[in-house]
């Protein structure tokens, strides 16, 4: 048996992958985003958004297959094999990269910004491969991220403070949800859905392709 292993916290992905049959395991990784990006830069100079998720969901998925034999992850039996997958997500607006807002103060600017306008939505993926190569394992760590287009409601002064007062916006990467209560903010998107919330399940499927496994192989009962 293998088990899809997400290293991430997020609520709304790990919700994403159950309903699609794949129940994850889950382990969050302890890696700094602020130093890996840091790093990133020295190494390769400026990174564009989609580059800059990237590196992330790499670093955390990493982080997590690495520490595999000291963590506790509930639920995982040692017999089953895991693949790893992390994530992260940056709202791109105007060329600036906006993860998640600093306080409540910062999330109402940035509707302030957002309203009536669009930005793109990037979701780095990155999958490594700790199957046992006995068990078909490639031992591969590989990634791809999904971009779409969000279109954004204008919302008056009176929304924005409503939705910032509910505190949801201050937890995701942009200030918005599209599967929570800022779904009726968002007018319309271009793109993968899924990845808007945080995981792009069409993008998991071509990079578990690429490490010779498919989705039904991981669904639960």
């Amino acid at each position: 048996m293998t088990r899809l292993l997400l290293a991430s916290a997020s609520p709304a992905r790990r919700s994403t992958l159950a309903s699609a049959g794949l129940d994850p395991l889950v382990a969050v990784s302890g890696v700094d985003e602020d130093a890996v990006l840091a790093a990133a830069r020295e190494r390769f100079g400026a990174l564009d958004p989609a580059d800059a998720v990237l590196v992330l969901a790499q670093a955390k998925a990493e982080d997590v297959a690495r520490r595999l034999d000291e963590l506790d992850v509930a639920g995982w039996d040692d017999d089953e094999d895991v693949v790893v997958l992390g994530c992260d997500s940056m709202l791109e607006l105007d060329g600036e990269v906006l993860g998640k807002p600093r306080d409540a103060d910062d999330a109402v600017a940035r509707w302030h910004a957002m309203r009536g306008r669009s930005g793109v939505l990037h979701t780095g993926h990155w999958l490594v491969d700790e199957r046992d190569p006995e068990n078909g394992g490639t031992r591969a760590t590989l990634g791809a991220t999904a971009s779409t287009v969000v279109h954004f409601a204008d919302l008056s002064d009176d929304e924005v403070t409503a939705y910032v007062a509910t505190r949801e916006p201050l937890a995701v990467a942009g200030a918005f949800t599209i599967d929570g209560l800022g779904g009726p903010f968002v007018e319309r998107i271009e793109g993968d859905h899924h990845a808007v919330v945080g995981v792009s399940l069409p993008l998991l499927r071509h990079l578990l392709a690429d490490v010779d496994l498919t989705v039904p192989a991981l669904w639960r009962p």
